[in-house]
Order: C-alpha cells, then sequence, then structure tokens
C-alpha cells in the first residue's frame, strides 16, 4: 500500500459534548428525583413541613377557602341560598379549611371541644354559625357571619 494514501485513513469521529451534557443533566434529574421522593414521601413526615411546599400548600388552600365561603355569601344575597343551608355550607368551609391547616379533626369536633382545642380561635365564628343553621329565631347576619369567616381564613398563622 502506498504511503501517500495514508492521509485518507482517520480516527473514529469524536463525540460531541453536548451528548456529555446531556448525560450529566440526565443523571442529575434522576438524583433529583430520588431525593424528592424519599423527603416527600419520609414515613412521619407531613407536606406542610416542608418549607416551600408546605408555605405554598397553605396559600392555595386559605384562597380556596375564602373562594368558596365567597360564592356561599353571593348565593345567599342572590337569594339562591335560605339562611340555615347557607350557614351550614359556611361551617363546612371553614371546619374543612382549619382540618387541613392545622391538621386538628374540625370537622367532626362538638361546638364544646373546640374552646380547648388548636384551633380555639374560631370557636365563636362556629358557635354563630350554629346559631343561624339551627335557630330559626336567629338574629345573626349570615351575610355578616360569612365576611367574619373569610377574615379567620385570611388572618389564620
Amino acid at each position: 500500500m502506498p504511503d501517500d494514501l495514508l492521509r485518507h485513513v482517520i480516527g473514529p469521529t469524536p463525540y460531541s459534548a453536548w451528548w456529555l451534557w446531556t448525560a450529566v443533566a440526565l443523571t442529575a434529574a434522576l438524583v433529583l428525583w430520588y431525593v424528592g421522593v424519599f423527603v416527600l414521601t419520609k414515613p412521619g413526615r407531613r407536606l406542610r413541613d416542608v418549607p416551600l411546599v408546605g408555605a405554598a400548600r397553605d396559600v392555595a388552600i386559605r384562597h380556596r377557602a375564602v373562594r368558596a365561603v365567597r360564592e356561599i355569601g353571593d348565593r345567599y344575597r342572590g337569594g339562591e341560598l335560605e339562611a340555615a343551608p347557607a350557614a351550614a355550607a359556611v361551617s363546612r368551609e371553614v371546619r374543612r379549611f382549619l382540618n387541613r391547616v392545622t391538621g386538628a379533626p374540625a370537622e367532626y369536633m362538638q361546638l364544646a371541644d373546640i374552646p380547648r382545642s388548636e384551633i380555639a380561635a374560631a370557636a365563636t365564628l362556629l358557635e354563630n354559625l350554629v346559631d343561624v343553621q339551627f335557630n330559626a329565631a336567629s338574629e345573626l347576619d349570615v351575610a355578616r357571619v360569612g365576611r367574619d369567616a373569610e377574615e379567620l381564613i385570611r388572618s389564620w398563622t
């Protein structure tokens, strides 16, 4: 074989650096995924205990609860709901909010147990809602109690 043909023989083409960085990024994403799954599903750890996720979760729950209470108030003021069903719906939303934010079984607690629990700040509002719901002679305004419920939800810490 003549020596002048050796200049046409070359080695293998090297890999592009793009493939290396893609492999590094995918490996890092996989490791982060497994760390995230481990941290978020660790037994005994709640989602609200994770700093950034817990704060975002609480804000979303708060906005959803305020919107639901406001819609109930709008339906009451529009004449679609009577006082008792409106009070029951607001009570249900407030208790659901308290359960999700604090973890207390607010949806199942009796009024006598609430002042001795971690949701004691909501005791007066829940008593007013029960009064409107079950007392036909109640002089409480459902719209006002609904605004109080919105304020409680917004200011809950």
